[in-house]
């Protein structure tokens, strides 16, 4: 009693109640998911990687988007297929800060890769001729190094505000480790954390939607200035390819969210969107992607028959 502060090192699970007939049907489900998104995203990222031919501005900050996806779905995978597979009823506190960090990561790499995708269209198509000249290599890696060490700074300061700290809990309940979750583990005041966090949230959606709305509004109207019946056909359906992803990014990311602040929300509904910010969006980009863009489709169709097939 004299100590109301728990440092252990070790953290109780209580998120995955299954019942034992459950258990193998949801760790092959977990185990399938999570092979369906490693498989797809390594596909186009060596797609990319190993076509020349595709070291254009557009496909090299494309290249982002399914490493990124890979970091957010290895993070919350491979300790809940650990999680499944020994029925483990405890977590080391180190661990699930290292997956949140990560998750945290994925979710502000994705808005960021997306706003930096949205800027290469809008140059491309409402500044044709400048393309070239603006979208240099040297430019290309600027834009790839502001989103990963934007999203770092971001990331990294929540979480130092995090860690210093004392924690009074040891319970976790939601799907998998995030700020919200550990900070529900502290018994000291959260007021910075909670500004701080949703500063940081403001920051990035303003940044995030505001320049693809911008971006995206030029985009139209060069598309409706255009006289070219194929070439305003490519660029609203590369447009509509991006906005698909992001608004389904951002659904389901402020969804889960404002779900940390609502009391009323269902606990089973909170899990189940969270969980599927990081399902949904590494499954669909390599295929959305993949499928929509000809000279993506043509040469993943190439590799896949020349690489693996034969090789088999």
């Amino acid at each position: 009693m004299d100590n109301p502060y728990n440092m252990s090192s070790v953290l109780v699970l209580n998120r995955f109640d299954l019942p034992p007939e459950t258990i193998f049907p949801a760790f092959l489900f977990a185990t399938l998911s999570y092979m369906i998104i490693l498989f797809c995203n390594l596909i186009l990222i060596l797609t990319i990687v190993l076509n020349k031919s595709l070291h254009q501005p557009m496909y090299l900050i494309l290249l982002n988007l399914p490493i990124n996806d890979l970091i957010g779905s290895t993070a919350l995978f491979s300790q809940v297929i650990k999680e499944i597979l020994t029925s483990s009823r405890t977590m080391q506190y180190s661990a699930c800060v290292a997956q949140a960090f990560f998750i945290h990561i994925y979710a502000g790499g994705a808005v960021f890769i997306l706003s930096a995708m949205a800027y290469d269209r809008y140059i491309a198509i409402c500044c044709p001729l400048k393309y070239n000249t603006v979208m240099t290599h040297a430019h290309i890696m600027k834009i790839i190094s502001c989103v990963w060490i934007s999203s770092l700074v971001l990331i990294a300061v929540l979480f130092f505000l995090l860690l210093r700290l004392p924690r009074c809990r040891s319970e976790l309940t939601h799907p998998y480790c995030d700020n919200p979750t550990l900070l529900s583990l502290v018994c000291a005041d959260t007021t910075i954390n909670n500004i701080t966090g949703l500063l940081g949230v403001a920051l990035t959606q303003v940044i995030a939607n505001g320049m693809i709305l911008y971006t995206y509004l030029q985009i139209l109207v060069a598309c409706f200035r255009s006289r070219r019946s194929d070439t305003k056909a490519k660029a609203l359906q590369t447009c509509a390819t991006h906005l698909i992803v992001f608004l389904l990014l951002e659904c389901l990311g402020l969804f889960t969210i404002i779900s940390y602040r609502l009391k009323n929300v269902s606990p089973h509904l909170r899990k189940f969107m969270g969980v599927s910010t990081l399902i949904f969006p590494p499954t669909l980009n390599p295929i959305i992607y993949g499928l929509k863009t000809k000279e993506i489709r043509d040469k993943v169709v190439h590799f896949v028959r020349n690489k693996i097939f034969h090789a088999s």
